[in-house]
């Protein structure tokens, strides 16, 4: 698996507010820890079963994040062509792909406020999941500002997994990122990980 991770932290960047809700007030943060049956509120988790799985995981009482925001798209010509350039792939063999995010917000306050420990948990994720056999599927991470507004406010960090797979075709990367979703779902609820 290809991996990558950055750091969009300068003022300029978008900083994750939690809770939030779109200007039409058609769509807002649900809060999956609170209410673990609201999944019929976020449409992409009833489109696609493995985000809804993820977002299970990820926001169970054990799992040490929570999630604020996710979207699943097919990806566009140009994000086809920078995937195949950084897998080193004949565009010919994989002419569709999935890609999706899911913002990931740390439940301990002490890491959530910890840019340094949010860049130390990403590099073990990330040298745990190139070893995964998803020849291609790509993770990314990246760091960014975040303010929770729940009881009290509160400045941090969060992070923003980006999960991308190719395919020969739309069903071939459906079922290449669902896998490697999965996967990596799995390294983040991992003892393993929490090393």
């Amino acid at each position: 698996m290809l991996t990558d991770w950055s750091a969009l932290c300068s003022p300029e960047d978008p900083l994750l507010v939690v809770p939030w809700s779109d200007p039409a007030g058609k769509l807002s943060w649900v809060d999956l820890r609170a209410n673990p049956y609201d999944f019929d509120l976020i449409p992409e988790a009833v489109q696609y079963p493995a985000l809804l799985q993820a977002l299970r995981a990820l926001n169970a009482t054990r799992s040490p994040v929570f999630t604020a925001k996710c979207d699943v798209w097919s990806l566009a010509e140009e994000e086809l062509a920078n995937l195949h350039l950084e897998m080193g792939t004949e565009e010919a063999e994989s002419l569709a792909g999935i890609g999706s995010y899911i913002d990931l917000v740390w439940r301990e306050r002490s890491t959530f406020a910890s840019a340094a420990q949010q860049q130390q948990w990403i590099g073990r994720l990330l040298r745990l999941a190139v070893s995964l056999e998803h020849p291609t599927a790509a993770v990314e991470c990246i760091l960014r500002p975040a303010l929770l507004d729940l009881e009290q406010p509160q400045e941090g960090y969060a992070v923003s997994l980006y999960v991308k797979a190719l395919g020969s075709d739309r069903d071939g990367a459906l079922a290449a990122w669902s896998a490697a979703l999965g996967e990596v779902v799995a390294l983040i609820r991992s003892r393993e990980l929490a090393r």
